[in-house]
């Protein structure tokens, strides 16, 4: 497509990847292959282990079930073009799978912030309001809370689908990443990114901030609640039902905040790889391990569906 003075439109963008020196491709295709094989069994596992135990079906494994099927499509989105870029000499995405990349990653993204933030309401009121948690977290009010992240997910992605509609991309087509970004996509642009800054800015303010709002709300009351327990066995029981979700959230939001608030200056290209590798790939296969090894009602599950088979 050829615009006004001469500029032709970008069909492809080239990722530049992590580095040039073949051995240590290597090294970080194995690396990457076997976080991304741990992170499809660990998710697909835990989806599976959910459905097929019963004691596992309450509110919080149902959230969690679909925690996880959003961790295993968020890095099915990132890690295999990332593996196939290490063996390939030619690093190039076609402008339609930069976009797709962009609306499914952006989807996900926001869709897993109000998950966790779904995960940390239904902690508070299980733990705050135990007399009304089976009506507060009915199957038809959970239901609604996980499409209604779905559906927050899918604004988003179309919102930032939309925004990187209107950018031409007229100059260097070289993303300083492993996959497609928007905000490195915006820095690309040639054209007024007046559109794209405000629905990126809107949503991780409207969205991000939200969400954030809801854990932090949450875990105020409910660590007010445990405090205010007379027995130290009370605190700690009520205590264990919160701690594999509040590490999982710990490390989601730590590594997002790193990735998109930090000053670009505060750090190099290096360090800031690194920060979107935790956020997009390694995140995605703690969080099933997390809950595995932290809960034991996981745990308990898994031992007596391996006996039964």
């Amino acid at each position: 497509m050829t615009f006004g003075n001469n500029c032709t439109q970008a069909t492809e963008f080239s990722l530049t990847g992590f580095t040039d020196n073949p051995v240590t491709q290597v090294t970080l295709f194995l690396m990457f292959l076997f976080t991304y094989l741990v992170t499809i069994l660990g998710n697909l596992g835990m989806i599976l282990l959910i459905r097929g135990s019963p004691q596992l079906h309450s509110p919080m494994y149902y959230f969690l079930g679909n925690l996880a099927f959003v961790d295993f499509s968020s890095s099915t989105v990132i890690t295999p073009k990332m593996l196939v870029d290490f063996i390939s000499e030619k690093k190039d995405i076609t402008y339609a799978g930069c976009v797709a990349q962009v609306f499914i990653f952006d989807l996900l993204g926001i869709t897993e912030c109000f998950l966790l933030a779904v995960m940390a309401y239904d902690r508070y009121v299980a733990v705050c309001h135990p007399l009304v948690y089976p009506l507060v977290m009915s199957p038809k009010h959970c239901f609604q809370l996980v499409i209604g992240s779905y559906l927050v997910g899918l604004t988003n992605g179309m919102g930032q689908t939309i925004g990187m509609s209107s950018l031409s991309f007229c100059g260097s087509t070289i993303i300083d990443l492993f996959f497609c970004d928007i905000s490195a996509l915006i820095s690309l642009s040639t054209s007024d990114t007046t559109l794209s800054h405000v629905i990126l800015r809107t949503s991780a303010s409207l969205f991000g901030a939200s969400s954030i709002l809801v854990v932090l709300v949450s875990y105020v009351a409910i660590i007010s609640a445990i405090l205010s327990i007379s027995s130290a066995e009370g605190k700690r029981k009520a205590f264990s039902t919160c701690t594999s979700h509040l590490t999982t959230v710990s490390i989601f939001y730590g590594a997002s905040l790193f990735m998109y608030l930090k000053p670009s200056s505060d750090s190099s290209r290096e360090e800031d790889e690194w920060a979107v590798v935790l956020y997009t790939v390694v995140t995605p296969m703690l969080n099933p391990l997390i809950y595995s090894l932290r809960n034991k009602e996981v745990k308990e599950a898994l031992r007596r569906l391996i006996k039964i088979k």
